[in-house]
């Protein structure tokens, strides 16, 4: 089994660790850390992750403007985009799923909702992968 691909995008050193060692824990993954937006969109191209954990509020480029320039790059419009926030503030998240995120987790993360949400999203994603793939077969 090939491992699936992960770019966290956060400015807290502390936060990524603690989610990049329980993820890579299981064996199934593979995880890259950022830790500014406005790099982690060039590090997007160079790694090609399967799926992308994005802090809300990042000192260079709020997540929401870097959800939207992901979103907007053909190569990377597909890979799907969880936020991570440590405010409910839903004005932020309302936005965030207008700019193309899929689903968003809570700070303090909990590694079981972690873990739930990353095989939720991958999940989808193979699924319209396939969906995609077949649609043009028929074409």
């Amino acid at each position: 089994m090939d491992k699936k691909r992960i770019l966290i995008i956060d400015d807290e050193p502390s936060f990524t660790r603690m989610v990049r060692l329980n993820l890579e824990k299981t064996g199934r993954f593979e995880v890259r850390e950022e830790n500014a937006a406005t790099r982690a969109l060039s590090v997007a191209r160079e790694f090609k992750p399967d799926l992308v954990l994005l802090d809300v509020l990042m000192p260079d480029m709020d997540g929401v403007a870097a959800c939207r320039h992901i979103k907007q790059n053909e190569h990377a419009k597909d890979i799907p985009i969880i936020m991570v926030t440590a405010k409910n503030d839903l004005g932020n998240l309302q936005e965030a799923f207008s700019a193309g995120a899929m689903d968003y987790i809570a700070k303090p993360v909990n590694g079981v909702e972690l873990h739930a949400r990353v095989s939720s999203a991958l999940t989808l994603k193979r699924e319209m992968d396939h969906r995609k793939a077949r649609e043009a077969d028929l074409l």
